[in-house]
């Protein structure tokens, strides 16, 4: 399992318009192959920024399938004008385990 973090900072007063766009924009990434789970968290202290974490069975299932389908560009379409920078991808995989 691999988890995707991400970090975006959206435009200021565009959080309404963009959190639109994700809902129809989490749909795509849904019916991915290797596709597992996700959760957008809105942060706290700022409010245009939010974390999206996204669950892949593996790193090329989002690198390589995802990334190199036609429906990302429909992802790209809907979300990426949205960015005040564009984000970091970051890839983690589990370490330890606890209750």
């Amino acid at each position: 399992m691999i988890l995707e973090s991400v970090i975006l900072d959206v435009r200021a007063g565009e959080e309404e318009a963009f959190e639109l766009a994700f809902a129809e924009a989490q749909r795509i990434v849904a019916s991915m192959p290797g596709y597992c789970s996700h959760e957008l968290l809105r942060c706290v202290e700022a409010n245009s920024r939010y974390l999206l974490q996204i669950r892949w069975t593996s790193l090329e299932a989002h690198t390589e399938g995802f990334r190199g389908s036609s429906e990302y560009q429909s992802w790209k379409d809907l979300l990426h004008h949205f960015y005040e920078v564009f984000p970091t991808v970051e890839h983690y995989f589990g370490v330890l385990e606890g209750s």
